[in-house]
């Protein structure tokens, strides 16, 4: 079905049934990142939400597939709900601190991302505790990937980078796309052989860490623990580079 500029309202209704879809895709990926007490439902019940919301807000003269705009939606009513639940425990977001800081201050002493055993030395913890503490906040992925990176009104995303919305977008805001775009292909080269290519599968081919840990012949724990690792480099590189 094609949606044009003049779209109605009474539209809506198809616009919902038509991607039904997209709530039980994006639930089922999101199912092995959320707190044991939600189960698949409850994330589907809040997806459900996003997609009403796209629906309602989704305007067809801005050009944007409505399959975008409303991924972008689900998504965060999803993570609206986590934080409704209190998701974040204080001593998670505390973990989550230190590794970035960590991570943050060794780059700048070493000159390149530091090894998992450095990460290990300069939080005074083993390595098995280092990869614990990566595993404990692997869940937090989802959430990385949506927080804005610079404190702009265009509150661009990682996310953002990963898709091209750039039909229909003003000169300035494809230079915008471009430049962050180009920030993160740069980053994702500095990364580990093992960390790339989880992010590759995991957002780009979209598998599950099972999955990829099937692929790869290592255990679903250090799939997790790749990611948690990636993403905080990631976000700590591009929030200096776009400062």
């Amino acid at each position: 079905m094609t949606y044009t500029p003049h779209q109605l309202p009474e539209d809506r209704t198809a616009l919902i049934t038509d991607h039904l879809s997209l709530v039980d895709i994006i639930a089922g990926r999101m199912v092995t990142q959320v707190p044991s007490f939600m189960n698949r439902d409850d994330i589907k019940s809040a997806g459900m939400m996003g997609l009403l919301d796209a629906a309602n807000k989704f305007k067809p003269e801005k050009k944007i597939l409505f399959k975008t705009f409303a991924e972008y939606r689900i998504r965060g009513a999803i993570l609206d709900e986590m934080r409704k639940l209190d998701w974040f425990s204080r001593s998670l977001r505390e973990k989550q601190t230190s590794l970035n800081r960590s991570m943050v201050e060794l780059e700048r002493e070493l000159g390149r991302y530091p090894e998992e055993h450095e990460m290990a030395d300069k939080l005074g913890v083993s390595l098995e505790e280092y990869q614990k503490m990566l595993g404990q906040v692997s869940h937090l992925g989802c959430v990385s990937l949506n927080e804005t990176l610079d404190h702009s009104d265009t509150g661009r995303s990682f996310q953002d980078a990963l898709i091209d919305t750039r039909k229909g977008s003003s000169p300035v805001e494809i230079l915008e796309q471009h430049e962050l775009t180009h920030v993160i292909s740069e980053i994702l080269e500095q990364l580990s052989e093992k960390e790339r290519l989880v992010i590759s599968l995991y957002y780009y081919e979209e598998l599950t860490q099972k999955e990829i840990a099937e692929v790869l012949e290592v255990s679903e724990g250090r799939i997790s623990q790749l990611h948690s690792q990636a993403l905080i480099k990631l976000q700590t590189k591009t929030r200096n580079a776009l400062a």
